[in-house]
């Protein structure tokens, strides 16, 4: 038998800007559509962000008018996870890639949450294999953590990001001017993974969250900023220096509490938000973690205390669901290989395990309830 095989690698500069005015002159944007210098822009708006913040909209649709390269319609999509849950806004786009002339040398720039970032984006990477993308993520929950990853999909089956690619953003403009209008429960969304990273890499960034809980809690603009920056830059950091961008290895330590998580906002048909499902995702690990005998009570205290200080739920009566454990095997379906779920021994002190009995998730339930 012969054999011939020739490696080769990919260099690609995950370029995340943070501003308070993303139509400046000087703005981050302008620089990365210089750079980029696409030939024409396909601008996709979420339009729950067109009803709640109509003059920063006004803003962005005089930007476009103003550059002769943009596309003179911009497409209106539905915002939240909805938008996931089926294939309608990917087709739109595709769409319009079609009738506008979107060619692989253009750019499609997406204004939105989190959802419609992963759906836009999923449209990009496939229309004509692969579009430029340029997002400006509107939520806390976007700007610290899913508009800088480099995953896109939607949900099929009744399951999170059944189908989906990996394919890194041309650029990630965090404007901190869009999270004024945010409703306090979206406002409040982006601080859930930030504790959640901050738990598994950051001490400081956890203390820091913990100092100024009242600060946020009182919308301080100020505090919000530094907390999603810093949880972008860690995620940005372990995108690109952890050495799995495109997770081919077992663990995958950004999704701590997340297999809960993913399960409940199916069991609940999405009406419970990923920031809040995230929250109770990460009670249930971290109560495993003290069940399991490695994480003492007191720091599990600390934690889930700093949730609800916040506004989080800890518990929901979804949890007393069977269906709750079944959210194991599909996390490891979606992984694949070998289960492997990161527990806690205490902040920024991890391990991983490789099986979950349902009896330690029940125990840890219980202990929140």
């Amino acid at each position: 038998m012969n054999k011939t095989s020739s490696s080769f690698s990919v260099q690609w500069n995950h370029r995340i800007f943070f501003t308070s005015d993303a139509f400046d002159k000087s703005s981050p944007l302008n620089a990365a559509i210089e750079e980029l210098s696409p030939l024409k822009i396909l601008a996709v708006i979420d339009k729950g962000i067109a009803e709640a913040n109509s003059e920063y909209i006004d803003k962005f649709l005089n930007w476009c008018n103003s550059n002769e390269l943009v596309v003179p319609k911009p497409l209106l999509v539905r915002g939240g996870e909805e938008t996931k849950n089926d294939l309608k806004s990917v087709e739109e786009v595709i769409e319009r890639v079609q009738t506008d002339r979107i060619c692989r040398k253009s750019c499609i720039l997406v204004l939105g949450g989190g959802a419609v970032l992963d759906a836009v984006g999923f449209a990009a990477s496939i229309a004509h294999r692969g579009i430029p993308l340029i997002r400006m993520p509107s939520t806390t929950l976007s700007q610290g953590d899913s508009g800088v990853g480099v995953k896109n999909g939607v949900n099929y089956f009744g399951k999170k990001n059944f189908i989906g690619v990996f394919d890194p953003p041309f650029a990630v403009i965090n404007d901190v001017t869009l999270l004024s209008s945010l409703e306090n429960i979206h406002w409040r969304s982006g601080l859930s993974e930030a504790i959640k990273v901050a738990l598994v890499k950051d001490r400081k960034l956890f203390d820091f969250i913990e100092e100024h809980a009242g600060a946020l809690n009182e919308r301080s603009i100020k505090e919000m900023q530094y907390a999603l920056e810093q949880s972008a830059l860690l995620h940005l950091n372990h995108i690109t220096q952890g050495g799995d961008p495109f997770e081919k290895k077992l663990a995958r330590p950004l999704d701590f509490g997340h297999w809960a998580a993913h399960k409940l906002e199916q069991l609940s048909n999405y009406q419970l938000s990923h920031g809040d499902a995230v929250a109770i995702g990460l009670c249930i690990d971290v109560q495993c973690s003290v069940v399991l005998g490695h994480l003492d009570q007191s720091v599990a205290k600390r934690i889930i205390t700093l949730l609800k200080k916040l506004g989080f739920p800890i518990y929901h009566q979804l949890c007393e669901q069977p269906e709750l454990i079944e959210g194991i095997q599909e996390f490891r379906e979606h992984l694949g290989g070998k289960l492997t779920l990161l527990m806690l021994k205490g902040i920024e002190s991890t391990f991983d395990i490789h099986a979950l009995e349902p009896a330690v998730v029940r125990q840890a339930i219980a202990n929140l309830r």
